[in-house]
């Protein structure tokens, strides 16, 4: 018996490396991104830093003129502000000396001084170097109190070129890289921002109305084509023809017949009375989350009917003719015979479908970009806007975690409610 557990734990370990591989190590990935503050459009935090780093190139291409810079106003400034002058190139000097006893800075810091001087660019494993946390902490305090002093003087107007030394001053602050772990402040953060609670809502109710009626309709034409008649090839193939269309293509086709001044669908809308006039199903919020609604009716009914007609042709004709024969009526034979037949073709459809919904991008992001107002705006039109639009890695991460964490939930509860009668029958038998 245990050999053939361990044989069994053997065959299935190909499976789960590969599941590991492909669904969980993305999520990790995701996770550990969430946890620094990661954004491309800042130097300083362009990549994931644990520890204190000192940019040298930056340092270098700064600390040398602001002595030069700190030389020449000293030669110019009265007495008051020659002594403060004075503290501050001290401070400047003070702190490159200690930066060369660092252990392992000196070689960096010499070779990365020869390649500016000859106008090269040092590459980034060269420039940046690792700093203890403790002269990491001084370094940072101390240049943001020259910065400082320096600016007062400015305002005070005791400067002569106040300008370049300010700039310089700053300059110099910013060599120095701060760590960007955060821990989970992108998660406490987002979950008390309204936006990303307005997305969820958008989101669940995006997904379980188009569920729903992907749902009926799609159960309602699976039961017409599973009939017998002329020409049902022919009708099969033809409801499959909004399915098979990319959704990208369907989106900016739908968002041609909603237009206010052209669209077909909206001027038909208009005269039946559904809507007041033409313009109200891109630019107002019912409007647009009915619009984005309907399209993925239409686009993704015919999917959902191809699973529960797979579903419809495993069951015998011969219940059907028996319980006509005991007098049971069409609707009798659905609700006792077709719908408990059905019941993991259901559950796959719906799981399949609610998941598929809940991540939905494309569509909206075609048809209205998340407006009016964030009206239609999704959890994962949210996240792409976060992580590529604002090229903030680390929140982005943390709303792509968040986005797998509702997907899962939503599956578990799937699985327990619908399926666990089903699951239960397998073990029985």
């Amino acid at each position: 018996m245990k050999k053939e557990r361990r044989l069994g734990y053997l065959l299935v370990a190909p499976s789960l490396i590969l599941i590991l591989a492909i669904a969980i190590w993305p999520v990790i990935q995701s996770f550990y991104f969430s946890l620094f503050d990661y954004q491309l459009n800042d130097p300083q935090k362009s990549s994931i830093h644990l520890d204190y780093n000192l940019d040298l190139e930056r340092y270098l291409n700064n600390q040398p003129f602001l002595l030069t810079a700190l030389d020449n106003e000293i030669e110019v400034a009265p007495p008051e502000v020659d002594e403060v002058l004075e503290d501050i190139k001290s401070n400047v000097v003070s702190y490159d000396d200690q930066l060369l006893e660092k252990e392992g800075i000196e070689e960096p810091y010499n070779e990365v001084n020869e390649i500016l001087f000859n106008f090269e660019v040092p590459s980034e494993e060269l420039k940046l170097v690792t700093i203890d946390s403790s002269f990491g902490e001084d370094f940072e305090q101390t240049f943001e109190q020259v910065e400082e002093r320096l600016v007062e003087l400015e305002s005070e107007d005791a400067l002569q070129n106040a300008d370049r030394l300010t700039g310089l001053a700053s300059g110099l602050n910013e060599s120095i890289i701060r760590p960007n772990f955060i821990g989970v402040s992108h998660y406490a953060n987002n979950l008390t921002d309204v936006r990303l609670w307005r997305s969820l809502g958008n989101t669940f109710v995006f997904t379980f109305v188009s569920v729903g009626f992907e749902l009926v309709l799609g159960m309602a034409i699976a039961l017409l084509i599973n009939k017998a008649f002329f020409g049902r090839g022919l009708v099969r193939a033809s409801i499959l023809i909004p399915w098979a269309i990319p959704t990208a293509v369907s989106a900016m086709m739908w968002k041609y017949l909603y237009d206010g001044q052209n669209g077909i669908i909206a001027k038909f809308f208009a005269e039946i009375g559904i809507i007041e006039n033409m313009s109200v199903l891109l630019t107002t919020p019912v409007g647009a989350m009915a619009s984005v609604i309907l399209t993925d009716v239409w686009k993704t009914t015919p999917y959902m009917a191809l699973l529960l007609l797979a579903g419809l042709q495993t069951i015998p004709s011969s219940l059907y003719e028996a319980a006509s024969i005991d007098g049971a009526s069409k609707w009798k034979q659905f609700i006792n015979i077709t719908l408990p037949l059905i019941k993991s073709s259901i559950l796959v459809a719906l799981l399949f479908r609610t998941l598929d919904a809940f991540r939905v991008f494309d569509l909206i992001y075609v048809l209205t970009g998340g407006g009016p107002a964030n009206s239609t705006e999704v959890i994962s039109l949210l996240a792409y806007k976060v992580m590529f639009q604002q090229t903030n890695f680390g929140e982005g991460s943390a709303l792509a975690v968040i986005v797998f964490i509702c997907v899962a939930i939503i599956s578990s509860i799937y699985i327990k409610f619908l399926g666990s009668d089903l699951l239960g029958d397998g073990v029985k038998k």
